[in-house]
């Protein structure tokens, strides 16, 4: 189960990577990204086939990434999730978002066993502030429905 700490935790850093852009810009991944920008974060695209998205430069790999990246957003299948969260660990991330439909048992249990913080089945942007209509509709349906991290 996520906390509202690991999701606090996760939001107070300042450079994040993702997986899961797309080349065309269209896609959930590329929201995230542009979301997560505009707020102010540095967010770091990973992506094998592609050297920028729009203006923003990717990395080929997990294992490309800087060392001050904080947290790892995935916004992929379940199955490169389990892969990824053997790279991110080995690459000194500790803490992933697993976007909603990202996340598996296995993966999760990789996390656990591995001192990663996995927080999935959460929106992400449904917690960075300010949070878009949509998100904030989302947020106070969860809250009403007791769905929210505690």
């Amino acid at each position: 189960m996520t906390s509202r700490a690991a999701v606090d935790e996760f939001l107070a850093q300042k450079t994040l990577a993702l997986v899961g852009v797309s080349r065309g810009g269209k896609g959930f991944g590329n929201t995230v990204l542009k979301t997560l920008r505009k707020h102010g974060r540095e967010v770091l695209p990973v992506h094998p086939e592609v050297r920028d998205i729009g203006e923003v430069p990717c990395f080929r790999a997990v294992a490309d990434l800087p060392p001050r990246v904080g947290g790892l957003v995935l916004v992929v299948p379940p199955k490169q999730t389990e892969k990824l969260v053997v790279e991110a660990a080995a690459a000194g991330i500790r803490r992933v978002w697993m976007q909603q439909g990202a996340e598996s048992p296995a993966a999760l249990a990789f996390c656990a066993a591995n001192g990663v913080t996995a927080i999935h089945g959460e929106c992400i942007l449904m917690f960075v502030e300010p949070a878009g209509r949509i998100h904030r509709l989302h947020r106070g349906i969860n809250r009403l429905l007791g769905r929210l991290p505690k």
